[in-house]
């Protein structure tokens, strides 16, 4: 029998579905504009083999409801979670949290598409359940401390299987004592390892979290049983994640005040590569626009704070793919191209002309720095370039660079296509159930034929 649930688990079920960020413009408008640039990326990455590939391989073939993006047939809920997290992902160009030191949307957003399958409510439901999904992914991010990330843990993966539960509990209107252990099941399956970056396994992390976090909902829904104390129990989800650093008051002090979707925000991403990278993309764009060569370069140093490019685990790719973790990489092409484009991070062996201004790079850490961490005053980059005649340049990037309006990057991303058109604006003024399903039949169009 399922005990009721603990105080600290029950406070923070009770904030999941007490929740009415209905109330709160800023952060609807906010949402808003998460969900169109989420949606640019899911239709991009519909067009990526190896989504086709993890589409065959989870049964996405099988008789279902629930749409893949991008792609016109619909298939099992749990499978549609899946491949819509992963090609969300896939490309590495989808938004980032600082208190998730992760990716919330490509998690929560598949999880609650894919609920529209079997259950009928509005677009603006939908929109208020993603808010707090990512609430709670973030609180309990910030719960965690650093050591999570750092230890080899893959946030996107550990906490968005409970961010999404936390969304689709909210969604439909659960009990506390059912969103307790519904959390308590998305915990127990809580998995992912940053080794994995730089290959196809890193974004199955978002499909992999989205619908583990569906599953645990439908099953606490279904009178499942599981422990209902994750966050209380002496071997609970601290014990094992935190390593010594949790700090459990952030769980649910000033829950939406502000919401984590305004303060900190989330970084829509300009470049389509790994978040840690963007400071000197910006900064190759940059010296770019002012005339620099590669030719004139002698050598690169990057100087990070403490901790700062623990996802930057590529110095010399040999693909696209591996070069979205390589800030060496990511600014030789920015510099010689001027920009970033998807099929600079393709799967395609790297670039000779990029791969050898790369090879001049290195790295250091500024010791003295404050450990980064959640705070984004603890982001910087510093790039030194010696010239070949002698003299030096440098440059500093504090914070990262990010967009304010996704609606050119998903005119880019979707390739212009007429077929998906109409959703930008459709997800700015989207409020009813008819609302909702016109998106879905929207998104439920081929971007590609590679999709099985």
């Amino acid at each position: 029998m399922t005990r009721p649930p603990a105080p600290l688990t029950s406070a923070f079920a009770e904030a999941i579905v007490s929740s009415d960020p209905l109330t709160d413009s800023a952060a609807i408008d906010v949402a808003r504009l998460a969900i169109i640039d989420f949606l640019a990326c899911a239709i991009a990455g519909a067009r990526d083999d190896t989504t086709g590939l993890l589409a065959e391989a989870v049964g996405a073939n099988l008789p279902g409801d629930a749409i893949l993006i991008g792609c016109a047939r619909r298939t099992d809920p749990l499978a549609a979670s899946i491949v819509n997290g992963y090609a969300g992902h896939v490309l590495d160009y989808d938004d980032v949290h600082a208190s998730v030191r992760g990716h919330p949307t490509a998690v929560i957003v598949p999880a609650l598409l894919a609920l529209a399958a079997e259950r009928s409510f509005s677009a603006e439901a939908l929109v208020a359940s993603y808010i707090v999904g990512l609430e709670a992914m973030a609180r309990l991010g910030l719960s965690l401390g650093s050591k999570h990330y750092e230890t080899g843990f893959h946030a996107t993966a550990t906490l968005g299987t409970l961010g999404a539960a936390a969304a689709i509990a909210h969604l439909t209107r659960a009990s506390v004592d059912e969103t307790a252990v519904a959390l308590g099941l998305a915990a127990t399956q809580s998995s992912g390892l940053r080794l994995q970056f730089g290959n196809d396994a890193k974004p199955y992390h978002a499909g992999m979290a989205a619908r583990s976090g569906l599953l645990s909902a439908r099953l606490a829904a279904a009178g499942f049983g599981g422990a209902s104390d994750f966050l209380d129990n002496p071997v609970g989800f601290h014990s094992v994640f935190a390593f010594g650093a949790e700090r459990l008051s952030a769980l649910t002090e000033n829950w939406g005040s502000p919401w984590q979707i305004v303060a900190p925000g989330l970084t829509l991403k300009a470049y389509p590569c790994c978040t840690a990278s963007h400071p000197v993309a910006s900064l190759g764009i940059d010296l770019n626009r002012e005339g620099l060569r590669a030719e004139a370069i002698a050598r690169i140093t990057f100087t990070y704070p403490p901790g700062a490019d623990a996802a930057l685990v590529v110095s010399e790719p040999t693909n696209g793919i591996e070069a979205r973790f390589s800030p060496e990489y990511v600014f030789a092409a920015a510099l010689i191209d001027g920009a970033l484009r998807l099929d600079h991070f393709d799967g395609q062996p790297v670039a000779p002309r990029l791969i050898a201004l790369a090879k001049r790079a290195g790295r250091r850490h500024d010791e003295a720095a404050p450990r980064m961490s959640s705070d984004p005053q603890t982001r910087f980059v510093i790039v030194d370039i010696a010239l070949a005649d002698g003299s030096t340049i440098q440059r500093r990037f504090d914070g990262l660079p990010g967009l304010t309006d996704p609606t050119e990057k998903f005119r880019d991303a979707t390739g212009r296509h007429p077929a998906f058109a109409d959703i930008p604006s459709l997800v700015r003024t989207m409020h009813s159930a008819a609302d909702l399903r016109k998106l879905l039949a929207l998104l439920n169009q081929d971007a590609a034929q590679n999709l099985v």
